[in-house]
């Protein structure tokens, strides 16, 4: 129980102390290029890695089927997303189709 305690302290110290290091280089340091141009591919990056298990995988199984109600609202989602270029819609819209899949599919 110890190990476990240690862990978290020290995932909680080394999340703190990455944060922090931007925090107190604002100003001092200039990032190349490069790096700020990378940086904008971080967010996708992630919600991808949020979302698409979320999409994908039902009852620890990848769930790739046309009955798929999550896999079906996902990409309506998308589809919304690009048409409205609202957020409120694309997430209206989604979860309104979620439930409607998830009514209709079982």
């Amino acid at each position: 129980m110890t190990e476990f305690w240690l862990i978290i302290f020290m995932a909680g110290g080394l999340t703190y102390m990455i944060r922090l290091s931007f925090i107190a280089l604002h100003g001092r340091w200039q990032a190349p290029v490069w790096f700020v141009r990378a940086l904008r591919f971080v967010p996708p990056a992630v919600l991808s890695a949020i979302i698409l298990p979320e999409l994908l995988v039902a009852d620890g199984q990848v769930f790739l089927s046309p009955f798929n109600p999550r896999l079906l609202a996902g990409v309506a989602a998308i589809l919304i997303a690009w048409r409205s270029r609202n957020v409120f819609v694309t997430i209206a819209g989604g979860m309104l189709l979620l439930y409607l899949f998830q009514f209709l599919l079982g």
